[in-house]
């Protein structure tokens, strides 16, 4: 869904609402082999014109099947989030003083506002580093396999502390044996 800035101008006095769904499964896979499928996008929000910005705020439903972190089995991941974005066309943007965090600007590279442009960028980013199945999350079981095996940094840590206790310095060894003799000599 796109909408050119000179239509934009119509809604000044009152925001532009929009409710729709997007089948942008084909876009989000071309741009992330890990995505398996995506159910059709439902977006809802409004564009709030003005005269130095365009102001998109929008709300994603969606669910994406994404491969699991440890065994690669499908996931489907349902997702609800809020979107807002700050648009300014080049010549606005150059009007800025300094006081405006830049970083926060989109500068639009044509003369048009497309939603499904933002809505692609957004549930890419919201799509988690890690993704376990419901059983994987319940067991908390890492893969393993001949001579090697995943463990979490806590058990790792345990195991560290454990080989500290197990390791004895040979100085002290030698300090332990050396007290043990005088106890020995003083019974």
């Amino acid at each position: 869904m796109k909408w050119s800035l000179v239509e934009l101008e119509k809604y000044k006095e009152e925001p532009l609402q929009f409710s729709e769904t997007l089948n942008l499964k084909k876009d989000l896979m071309d741009r992330d082999q890990q995505i398996l499928d995506l159910t059709p996008v439902e977006v809802e929000g409004m564009v709030v014109v003005e005269d130095i910005d365009y102001i998109l705020h929008y709300t994603v439903k969606t669910t994406i099947t994404l491969p699991s972190s440890r065994s690669l089995e499908p996931v489907a991941l349902p997702m609800n989030f809020s979107v807002d974005e700050v648009f300014m066309t080049p010549e606005q943007y150059e009007q800025l003083d300094e006081s405006v965090q830049a970083e926060e600007i989109l500068i639009l590279e044509k003369q048009q506002l497309d939603l499904s442009d933002s809505v692609i960028d957004n549930i890419l980013l919201e799509i988690p580093l890690q993704v376990f199945t419901e059983e994987e999350k319940q067991l908390g079981t890492m893969p393993s396999g001949e001579d090697w095996a995943v463990i979490s940094e806590d058990e790792y840590n345990k195991q560290k502390e454990a080989e500290k206790e197990e390791t004895v310095d040979p100085r002290m060894e030698n300090l332990s044996s050396l007290l043990d003799d005088l106890e020995e000599d003083d019974s």
